[in-house]
């Protein structure tokens, strides 16, 4: 299949659509399958609901922390994950690496078989027009976080994009990404885990319009609305840093 490069601070999605950034054409690949998300120093791959499942060195997972010579399996392809000479490798000790969610694989296809879940669709797909995400702090801080990446980090680490605390809060607690059907939230690291309207998320979620978002002691919440363009400014807005 050739080689991907994965550039720090960016994602890259993985499956069947031609919106994908790696583009597998068989019909066992899901068309939102999985992506790797750039974190600090290291990738993670997360699965993204997939039907059949995302697998490393075959174990199912859920979200893995991505090490040189891990294989990648998915649908009928292998990718294999390398770190470039001269890159720099983050340390094996660290609090969020090896924090693998590993399933039974033949009790996942039994579930899998039985759940046909319902993903409501959200604001800009049931219109067609373009929206953008928001996040207000509701809780543990305060002001306005408007999304205007493809994928913003929220954690501890000061290189988040969003910075919240917390003792058992992860480095990298969580991202929120944007895809063609809508704002996805997934759980990276950290021994809290990120709710959506009180339900844990264990990997990856899609947002709603006014979806209540908690992780450790702080609450967010998710707007997506139209985007207009007017001359009129907009009232500046505030970084949603929490203390």
């Amino acid at each position: 299949m050739g080689d991907y490069p994965l550039q720090k601070g960016n994602s890259m999605t993985i499956g069947r659509r031609q919106n994908n950034d790696l583009v597998i054409d068989n019909l066992a690949v899901s068309g939102h399958h999985a992506k790797i998300d750039s974190v600090g120093d290291g990738f993670v791959l997360i699965d993204l609901q997939s039907k059949n499942g995302s697998f490393v060195n075959e174990q199912l997972i859920t979200s893995h922390w991505l090490k040189s010579g891990d294989v990648i399996n998915i649908g009928k392809h292998s990718l294999i994950f390398h770190y470039t000479a001269g890159e720099e490798v983050p340390d094996d000790g660290d609090d969020e690496i090896d924090k693998t969610m590993i399933m039974d694989t033949s009790k996942y296809r039994t579930m899998v078989k039985k759940s046909h879940p319902h993903v409501p669709k959200p604001l800009g797909r049931r219109n067609g027009a373009k929206t953008m995400g928001l996040l207000a702090c509701l809780k543990g801080g305060e002001g306005k976080f408007k999304i205007r990446s493809k994928m913003i980090k929220i954690g501890k680490h000061r290189s988040s994009d969003l910075v919240i605390r917390g003792l058992f809060v992860g480095r990298t607690a969580a991202t929120i990404s944007k895809r063609s059907d809508g704002y996805y939230l997934s759980y990276v690291g950290g021994f809290i885990k990120p709710r959506v309207n009180e339900k844990t998320v264990k990997q990856s979620v899609i947002l709603n319009d006014m979806d209540i978002i908690d992780i450790g002691s702080t609450r967010l919440q998710f707007f997506e609305r139209q985007r207009h363009h007017s001359k009129n400014k907009s009232p500046k807005e505030k970084h949603a840093d929490t203390p």
